[in-house]
């Protein structure tokens, strides 16, 4: 696992632990409510800390796509952007709305829970940015030594 972390760019590794983080939060908030006996309110939270997971990953895939595209592009005056592409970006936030609005009609969760369980991408990406100003990725790397007998 360390040697596959290692392989990873930074702006990857940086990705990966947003993703967690997003993760964490969710589960730190909704631990406090439930600490707090309001269960509806945690099990909002961490749905919708899963939620905001999704969306990070789909919103990280549908860029990853994009920068394929415009790549694959790079000589032509006038790019296209596929139509998938507009496509998945609103299908990402319409099934997340859908989501919201049955589990707050079916399991009468509390829909503001589930929104701010949602914003758990924004403590996420401080912390990890915060971390990468702390101890940035690029300097935790380990370099190689030169062979400079040519053997």
């Amino acid at each position: 696992m360390a040697a596959a972390s290692r392989s990873l760019t930074p702006a990857a590794q940086t990705e990966r632990r947003i993703a967690w983080l997003i993760l964490l939060t969710g589960a730190l908030a909704g631990a406090t409510a439930a600490a707090l006996h309001d269960m509806l309110w945690a099990t909002g939270l961490m749905i919708g800390a899963i939620l905001a997971w999704f969306n990070f990953r789909w919103l990280r895939q549908g860029m990853d796509a994009l920068a394929v595209a415009s790549q694959a592009q790079a000589g032509i005056s006038q790019p296209r952007v596929p139509v998938g592409a507009y496509f998945r970006v609103l299908f990402r936030y319409a099934l997340i709305a859908f989501t919201v609005y049955v589990i707050f009609k079916i399991l009468k969760v509390p829909l503001a829970s589930m929104v701010v369980g949602l914003c758990a991408l924004g403590p996420a990406a401080v912390a990890a940015s915060v971390y990468e100003i702390a101890r940035p990725a690029a300097a935790k790397r380990e370099v190689e030594p030169v062979d400079k007998t040519g053997s």
